[in-house]
């Protein structure tokens, strides 16, 4: 599955310590991150991730791209709900690609827990069902 990693400036430890505690499941998988998430994920684990702009500068959009064009399947965005962000529009129009294309979408650790353990057992077939009933249309 390709799998998607964002996270606010004051949840990336959170996102780091995630990832490092997932990381059998995670290294199994494409990893895709935002600029400095996956920079610090990379510094702290064995996971290869291809990286993006940073999300003010563009990677929540970059994220989205891949989500509209069915090329993301799962999403990890540990969000921080207590301070304002510049690019909330991007983040806004982010969670509604995700609820428009059917991906799974975790903003918070305890959420992402429950679909990375889900991935482990295999639990996510139904995206390949999916993808498969869109290609045919």
């Amino acid at each position: 599955m390709k799998i998607a990693l964002i996270a606010h400036d004051k949840k990336k430890d959170d996102m780091v310590q995630f990832a490092t505690a997932y990381e059998p499941v995670l290294n199994q998988h494409q990893l895709y991150s935002t600029g400095t998430t996956g920079k610090r994920i990379m510094e702290a684990t064995n996971l290869q991730i291809t990286r993006f702009c940073s999300g003010p500068l563009g990677g929540d959009q970059q994220v989205g791209a891949l989500v509209a064009t069915n090329e993301i399947d799962l999403v990890l965005f540990f969000r921080d709900p207590l301070t304002a962000q510049p690019h909330e529009p991007d983040i806004t129009a982010l969670i509604r690609l995700c609820d428009v294309y059917r991906i799974p979408l975790a903003t918070n650790i305890a959420t992402a827990e429950i679909l990375v353990k889900g991935l482990k057992r295999g639990d996510f077939e139904w995206r390949n069902i999916i993808h498969e009933r869109d290609s045919s249309e």
